[in-house]
């Protein structure tokens, strides 16, 4: 049986994930409050997000900056996690 959650980035109730999927308190945040399809959704922004900006998961500076894209896009704080300029929400260049 699922679990589901209220997810903030869908805002309405979904399947919630089978664990956490980052490490720490965050991961434990996201577990609680992100749906399968709203990580989906981050996953397909994360791609977008290392790609325009040449960014290495190998690297740790690239890494928390990754993270403050993450908390951007999931729960809407701070400064990041908007779509790169000169893209639009599918995805695509304009």
């Amino acid at each position: 049986m699922s679990r589901t959650v209220k997810c903030v980035v869908l805002d309405r109730e979904a399947d919630g994930l089978d664990a956490p999927p980052h490490p720490g308190d965050l991961g434990i945040r996201i577990y609680e409050s992100v749906s399968r399809e709203g990580w989906q959704k981050w996953l397909e922004r994360l791609v977008l997000i290392i790609n325009e900006n040449g960014l290495s998961t190998a690297d740790e500076v690239h890494l928390g900056l990754i993270e403050k894209h993450m908390i951007g896009f999931l729960f809407g704080e701070g400064d990041y996690g908007q779509v790169p300029a000169g893209f639009q929400s599918g995805g695509g260049k304009k």
